[in-house]
């Protein structure tokens, strides 16, 4: 069975006001003085923001645990010195962004400039164990028409600087002003894959292999395919949902690969437009069916995906867990939509935040 990991960064915020606050190299130090081996938590562009990572996990309820271990140690860690954490996307509140200081990080805000100080926005990165990068490839050719799916199953970004950005997904827009980010053309072979990417870095405009930035690429760390799409989920149950689905998705890829079934083949245009649908509406409105391309209610296109994807969740395991989760999300909806019912509970984005802090924190 293949397994699995997730990368989630996390807001750190004041638990009164709820503005974010550049607190990213305290909680870490934090953290070692706690574990001088912890390889957990890690800084991120800004220090506002703070990542950590699972390890690879074969079992979805041990994945479900560890993410909410993880959070409840951020949380902890972050205390200490008198801040929080909140699985949020984007800050709802208006910020003015903590460049973290390494040389990696100076050039990007010297080289891109206004967009780069725009990027506090955090996301959830699914890692799925592939056997080789010729199999690598081939998943990442056959997923390509479901990864808006999972934009629109994560959504939890409505908020801008503090208004309503009339997104779900708002972190999407953003995260896409990088020149190397978004859907990708069919690769065919490992071969064209590495080869792009060596284009891509001899142009200039991007520093390294790391910083391409695909909605899924080969990892260049680990023996997986890494699934950019998702934001940060405000519900760990969301986040075990989505890593579930990856799973699914990239094993009946392989298998699709296997048996000689050809990889379908919508153009980057459509994938450009699947892909603003589901950050635009999430699962409130239509999203574009990867079959078609054509707009097709939400509640079909998810039921879609579990059949598509059927076999597998029943050979892992997982066929239960994801017709539940799937079900909760649309009874429930996702973080776009939680944040939006705060926000007309409340009148104030402050507290919108400081609900979704407590919410974070279990």
């Amino acid at each position: 069975m293949r397994t699995v990991g997730v990368e989630e960064e996390l807001l750190l915020v004041d638990p009164e006001s709820g503005d974010p606050k550049a607190l990213a190299a305290p909680v870490l130090a934090r953290a070692a003085k706690d574990d001088p081996a912890q390889d957990v938590f890690e800084k991120e562009l800004f220090g506002q923001m703070l990542e950590f990572a699972t390890h690879p996990q074969s079992d979805m309820e041990a994945l479900g645990e560890e993410i909410v271990r993880c959070r409840k140690e951020a949380a902890r860690h972050a205390g200490e010195i008198g801040c929080a954490v909140v699985a949020l996307a984007t800050s709802p509140l208006a910020v003015s962004p903590s460049l973290s200081m390494n040389e990696r990080y100076r050039w990007l805000a010297e080289r891109y400039g206004v967009p780069t100080w725009e990027q506090l926005v955090c996301g959830c990165h699914v890692h799925v164990s592939v056997d080789s990068d010729e199999e690598g490839i081939e998943v990442l050719d056959r997923i390509r028409p479901w990864l808006g799916v999972l934009r629109a199953v994560s959504a939890n970004s409505p908020f801008w600087q503090g208004r309503d950005s009339g997104y779900a997904s708002y972190r999407s827009r953003v995260w896409n002003r990088w020149p190397s980010a978004g859907p990708t053309e069919l690769f065919g072979s490992a071969e064209r894959y590495h080869r792009q990417v060596a284009d891509m870095v001899a142009t200039g405009a991007v520093l390294d292999e790391g910083m391409v930035y695909f909605d899924a690429r080969l990892s260049a760390r680990y023996p997986t395919v890494e699934i950019r799409v998702a934001d940060v989920c405000l519900n760990a149950e969301t986040a075990v949902l989505v890593a579930t689905l990856c799973r699914a998705l990239v094993e009946t890829a392989a298998r699709d690969w296997r048996a000689g079934r050809p990889a379908p083949d919508p153009g980057v245009s459509l994938l450009r437009l699947a892909d603003w649908q589901a950050a635009r509406f999430g699962i409130e409105e239509n999203l574009l069916d990867p079959a078609t391309m054509r707009p097709v209610a939400a509640e079909r296109v998810l039921r879609a995906l579990l059949e598509h994807t059927a076999d597998v969740l029943t050979a892992n395991g997982d066929a239960e867990r994801a017709e539940q989760g799937v079900r909760a999300l649309l009874r429930d909806g996702n973080g776009s939509r939680a944040q939006r019912r705060l926000m007309e509970e409340t009148g104030s984005l402050r507290d919108v935040v400081r609900a979704c802090v407590r919410h974070t924190q279990g």
